[in-house]
């Protein structure tokens, strides 16, 4: 539940960013007639992106045995990809996708509405897609119920904090907000390589080496509540393996060493 409601909460912050800086043009364009063609691209984005979620969920659920295992483990390995592309993107880019949007918003308004929707449908479908592909992985990994749960929470506490950011205008601080739901998400894409390792380990497509280089069920239990929210938000595991060991490690350390180049440009620009 934890890493769902992170990843809905932060990708609904994005898209409600999104929606409303294209919103915002329009008002300063004078032209709020066309904003229904952006809600309608919006609404698409999340129809579409909803479907290919469902789609992947039962495309692995009709697999068996290792079939399903192999299926289940590259889901979350892909998911932990993009999400980690998704945090680095945005640490990146973020800063000019206002004036980038406000561009292409003000460029389509020109073109026509067509052009409209589809810069809030593209826009829109991104968030989407990798929400939905996250979720699908989380739910290979934790179950359900826990999952659609969470998602819809952080989907709800998201619309509230859009709607607080553009009625209190800069008093949130928004850097903030990715800056800290980025490194959490960084753990939980961190567990989703470890758990991969494990579906693939139980399929038998690569080895086991040594089965548990720990157990720490008896003090706190994988399957109890708080080891069940552990495992959801930071990948816990009280039993892992050698290999999911090392992957959960491996995967923190390459991206701590990714960010560090990063974290000079931004140095030596602030100098």
């Amino acid at each position: 539940m934890g890493a769902s409601f992170l990843i809905t909460l932060r990708e609904g912050v994005e898209a409600a960013l999104v929606i409303g800086i294209v919103l915002g043009v329009l008002s300063r364009l004078g032209q709020p007639r066309l904003k229904r063609f952006v809600w309608l691209g919006t609404l698409s984005a999340v129809g579409l992106s909803s479907i290919a979620g469902i789609g992947i969920y039962l495309m692995g659920i009709s697999f068996s045995g290792a079939a399903e295992q192999i299926f289940e483990g590259t889901t979350m390995i892909f998911a932990a990809s993009l999400l980690t592309w998704m945090i680095f993107w945005m640490k990146t880019h973020g800063r000019k996708l206002a004036r980038e949007l406000e561009k292409e918003t003000r460029e389509a308004v020109l073109l026509g509405r067509k052009a409209l929707f589809a810069v809030a449908f593209i826009a829109v479908l991104r968030e989407g897609l990798e929400t939905a592909l996250f979720l699908v992985a989380a739910t290979f990994q934790t179950g359900a119920l826990g999952v659609l749960g969470g998602g819809v929470i952080g989907l709800g506490v998201a619309v509230l904090i859009g709607v607080l950011i553009f009625k209190t205008g800069q008093k949130l601080n928004i850097s903030l907000f990715f800056n800290a739901t980025g490194l959490l998400l960084l753990f939980v894409a961190a567990g989703l390589v470890a758990h991969g390792v494990h579906e693939f380990q139980e399929a038998g497509v690569i080895p086991v080496f040594i089965e548990h280089v720990w157990d720490t069920n008896g003090i706190l239990d994988e399957r109890g509540m708080v080891g069940s929210f552990l495992t959801a938000l930071f990948g816990y595991n009280g039993n892992p393996s050698l290999l999911e060991v090392l992957s959960y490690a491996t995967y923190l350390l390459a991206v701590g060493l990714a960010a560090r180049p990063q974290a000079a440009s931004v140095q030596e620009v602030s100098a």
